[in-house]
């Protein structure tokens, strides 16, 4: 996807993330994020909204602590986090093409990094809010969704800090049956290495697939739906793996 892109469908992922608190209520529990309610979700993201932002604003390129999560609930919270997500994506939008900042995975530029980061970060946590009302969740498309993967699998878990570590190597492949997109995912004691192929994949064996859509693989990598939206083929320890140390903090 093209960083305009990026930054239209952020624009929009707030946008129905705001609505869906609103109509959902600031105490509503939100049973994908055990423990949070409306209110913890607004904050959280809010946060994050402006704390990337000022990276890309105030151009700092070492790590910059974020400014808290505000004390505020209701109405008042639910403008602050408008204002918050307003304001990243006009600060994308009118950023320079050779931005300068600080960031936290590999990316062609500063401005790709957090216009991607900053739409799967608003997307996930909008299936959230959505998933505090109960009803159908607002699709992500095919392409976006592996997008996402791939930040998730080749970005993320391949810091040092990824817990999905295994004594004894495994290998787990994901395969977007609606994409011509295929990961191979390599488990042991370093951190993952997940490496992206068109079609099938290779004819190697492996220890586990998940196969589906790439929107439910997207959602169930994030540990926003269960195992069960995907088909798994082999040995469901090696899912449970992920399943069990994937958290991104």
């Amino acid at each position: 996807m093209q960083i305009t892109e990026h930054i239209a469908s952020l624009s929009e992922e707030g946008r129905l993330l705001a609505a869906a608190a609103e109509q959902a209520g600031p105490g509503a529990s939100v049973p994908t994020c055990p423990g949070w309610q409306i209110r913890h979700l607004l904050r959280h993201t809010g946060m994050v909204h402006r704390w990337a932002a000022a990276f890309i604003t105030e151009g700092h390129t070492a790590y910059h602590p974020d400014g808290g999560e505000p004390d505020l609930d209701g109405a008042e919270l639910l403008a602050w986090f408008g204002e918050g997500h307003r304001h990243l994506v006009r600060s994308l939008e009118e950023a320079p093409a050779d931005l300068e900042c600080w960031t936290f995975l590999p990316a062609p530029s500063p401005l790709a990094f957090w216009s991607r980061r900053q739409l799967h970060e608003t997307t996930v946590h909008r299936v959230d809010a959505e998933s505090a009302l109960g009803g159908p969740l607002t699709p992500v498309s095919a392409d976006r969704a592996a997008d996402g993967i791939d930040e998730l699998l080749t970005g993320f878990h391949a810091r040092p800090k990824s817990r999905v570590r295994s004594d004894r190597p495994r290998t787990l492949r994901v395969r977007a049956v609606d994409t011509a997109a295929t990961w191979t995912v390599r488990i042991s004691e370093a951190p993952p290495q997940a490496v992206r192929t068109a079609g099938e994949g290779s004819a190697e064996d492996v220890d586990c697939e998940l196969s589906g859509t790439a929107e439910g693989l997207y959602l169930a990598l994030w540990n926003r739906l269960p195992l069960t939206a995907v088909t798994l083929r082999g040995d469901r320890a090696v899912a449970r793996l992920w399943t069990d140390n994937s958290a991104v903090t």
